[in-house]
């Protein structure tokens, strides 16, 4: 055989061969039997002291199948589950938990209902980019705009990854009157607008969801 039909060989000027990208990771999953238990057992408390879940605005939430970021007001540690408890069927809520939380045995079963930590001293970039794998595979994610239980200032990651993830807004107030915890589901806001004017609109619906049914004007 020639020179001249004879194949690349190394060392014979032709450049190696680029390596395949890393494929990208996929969105954290959900273990559907442990997000019930989970979802179930926090419920227990609640039924304990005699309380009951009321549930207002279930129509403003968007069909399965598409992506979605719940913003709930912050009041207590009950917040997520009752919010993953007041969705109607067909959604898994992924909740943004802070790191704090995933320690040995209770981490693992916070991950295997699909939730995911985040460090709250600082811009956590991993945590953004996972939020953002499950929005593209049509999940739900769940955030607390307020950060901390009680927080009074509206953090803008919420409107920013729901921007980057082209999903609506679903606001969740979140409030307690007598014998009844209640979750208000508002009406779905577009992440587009802007940041500051989207956090802004989100922070006036919550701030009326989360008034108690009873004592709204």
């Amino acid at each position: 055989m020639s020179d001249a039909v004879r194949p690349d060989t190394p060392g014979s000027g032709s450049p190696p061969p680029r390596p395949r990208p890393a494929p990208e990771p996929g969105p954290p999953p959900v273990n559907p039997r442990v997000y019930r238990l989970v979802v179930d057992t926090t419920y227990l408390p609640v039924l304990f002291s005699g309380m009951h879940l009321e549930v207002h605005g279930r129509e403003n939430v968007p069909a399965p199948g598409t992506p979605l970021v719940v913003a709930a007001n912050h009041v207590s540690s009950l917040d997520p589950f009752l919010v993953a408890r007041a969705l109607p069927p067909g959604r898994f809520l992924q909740f943004m938990a802070k790191k704090e939380l995933f320690l040995p045995g209770i981490g693992d079963i916070i991950r295997a209902g699909g939730s995911f930590p985040v460090d709250r001293s600082g811009n956590d970039l991993g945590a953004v980019r996972t939020a953002l794998r499950i929005l593209k595979a049509n999940g739900t994610v769940g955030i607390f705009p307020q950060g901390t239980r009680g927080g009074a200032a509206m953090q803008g990651g919420v409107a920013l990854i729901a921007a980057k993830g082209r999903a609506p807004i679903l606001p969740a107030g979140l409030s307690r009157e007598g014998k009844r915890w209640i979750v208000h589901f508002g009406e779905p806001i577009s992440p587009r607008g802007g940041i500051k004017a989207v956090t802004a609109q989100l922070a006036e619906v919550l701030g009326t969801l989360a008034v108690p049914v009873g004592q709204r004007l």
